[in-house]
C-alpha cells in the first residue's frame, strides 16, 4: 500500500481502455476515487461504479487532493513468431493481490497477453511488463459480458498466434468459474494448457469477514452452492430442501437477486428460520461490507445494507461462533426460532477491512 494515497480523494482525468486496472491499484493504496468522463462510460466502468468502488464526475464538478491522467496501455502484438503457444488458467484469489499465490504471479511475468475477467486481483496487472496486452471479458450480473464461447475462442487465438496466455480469473476457476470448460476448448483444439489453482472466495471471502465455513462442534462440513437462479426455476440443479436438512454450512455464490427465494426455500424444508446468516460484498477488497442476520431476515438485511454483486453468503451456525463465541453459538444453533423468526443475532453492517 502506498501511505501517501491513504485516505485522499485521487481524481483520474481521461480514463483508458485499462481503468478498471488503475482503480483497483488505486483501491488498494487506500485512495476514493473520482473518475472524470466526457465520453459515454464503457460497460467496465459502469460497473466499478456501479458497486461502489469509485465515483463518477463531469469535468469542472469533482475537487481532489490528488490528480492523475490515467496511463493508456498500447496494444502489443505476440511476442514469438508463429508455433503453438499455450493457456495458463490462473486462479486469482479474491480480489486482494496479496492473496494471488506465488505461482499465479511468475506465469503474469511470462505471459504475452493476460485475458482476465472483472473479479480477478487487477491491481496485479498493473506491475505487467509495458508489452503484455490485457484483454478484459468480464461478465457484469443483467449488464455486459463477453460470451463464454467468445472468451474460449480468444484463448485458442492467441494460443496458436504463438502467445503465452494468462487467463486471470477471480477466486479459483474450478469452483464456479467455467475453469473446466475453458480448459476443454483448449485441449479439444490441442492447445497445450495448465492450471495454476487460486485461494477460492467460496472459503476466503468468508475468513477475511472473521466467518469460518466449519467449526468444531457446530458444523463438520460445507456446500458451495451456485444461487444464480432461484430454487424454483427449472434450470436450478440445486436439492436445496435436501440442503436444509444437512447439517452443513451453506455457502452460496452469484445468489444476490435470488436471497429472497432461497432462504424462503430453506425455511420451508425446515432449517430453522433462526439460523444465523451473513452476506459479504466486495470480499477481499478495501471497499469489503459485511450484513449479518437470522436465515429468515438476510435478504431484507441485505437489501437494507447495500449489499450488490459480487457477494459471498454464508448459513450456518459456524457462522456466529467467532462473534459470539462457541457455547452461545452452539445455544443458538439448538434454539428454536421465535414466533417472528428471529434470532439474539442482530443484523448489522460493517466495514470488514
Amino acid at each position: 500500500m502506498s501511505w501517501l494515497l491513504t485516505g485522499r480523494r485521487v481524481l483520474v482525468r481521461e480514463p483508458g481502455p485499462d481503468i478498471t486496472t488503475t482503480i483497483q491499484r488505486l483501491l488498494d493504496d487506500g485512495a476514493a476515487i473520482v473518475v472524470v468522463e466526457t465520453d459515454e462510460p464503457t460497460p467496465e466502468l459502469r460497473d466499478v461504479v456501479g458497486r461502489g468502488l469509485a465515483e463518477l464526475a463531469t469535468p469542472g464538478t469533482a475537487s481532489a487532493d490528488v490528480v492523475l491522467t490515467d496511463p493508456v496501455r498500447e496494444p502489443a502484438g505476440p511476442r514469438r513468431p508463429g508455433g503453438t503457444g499455450r493457456v495458463v488458467l490462473v486462479g486469482g484469489g479474491p480480489g486482494d493481490p496479496g492473496l494471488l499465490t506465488l505461482a499465479g504471479y511468475e506465469a503474469l511475468r511470462q505471459a504475452d497477453v493476460v485475458v482476465t475477467d472483472r473479479l480477478g486481483p487487477l491491481g496485479a496487472l498493473t506491475d505487467l511488463p509495458a508489452d503484455v496486452e490485457v484483454v478484459h471479458v468480464g461478465k457484469i450480473p443483467r449488464g455486459d459480458f463477453t460470451p463464454q464461447e467468445r472468451i474460449n475462442a480468444v484463448l485458442v487465438e492467441r494460443a496458436r498466434a504463438g502467445q503465452v496466455v494468462v487467463r486471470l480469473k477471480g477466486g479459483d476457476g474450478f469452483v464456479l468459474g467455467r475453469g473446466g470448460e475453458e480448459w476443454l476448448a483448449c485441449t479439444d483444439a490441442g492447445v497445450p494448457v495448465e492450471v495454476i489453482p487460486g485461494v477460492s472466495s467460496a472459503v476466503a471471502v468468508p475468513a477475511l469477514a472473521q466467518i469460518p465455513v466449519t467449526h468444531r462442534g457446530l458444523s463438520q462440513g460445507v456446500v458451495v452452492v451456485s444461487g444464480h437462479v432461484d430454487p424454483g426455476d427449472p434450470r436450478s440443479e440445486v436439492d436445496w430442501a435436501a440442503l436444509a436438512q444437512s447439517r452443513l454450512t451453506l455457502v452460496v455464490l452469484m445468489g444476490v437477486a435470488t436471497l429472497p427465494a432461497i432462504a424462503e426455500s430453506l425455511v420451508a424444508a425446515g432449517l430453522d428460520a433462526g439460523t444465523p446468516a451473513a452476506s459479504i460484498a466486495n470480499g477481499g477488497t478495501p471497499l469489503q461490507q459485511v450484513v449479518r442476520a437470522p436465515l429468515s431476515r438476510i435478504a431484507e438485511a441485505a437489501r437494507e445494507g447495500g449489499i450488490a454483486a459480487p457477494a459471498v453468503t454464508v448459513i450456518g451456525p459456524a457462522v456466529a461462533a467467532l462473534e459470539m463465541g462457541l457455547d452461545a453459538a452452539a445455544a443458538t444453533a439448538a434454539a428454536p426460532a421465535s414466533a417472528n423468526g428471529a434470532s439474539p443475532t442482530r443484523p448489522e453492517t460493517a466495514a470488514a477491512r
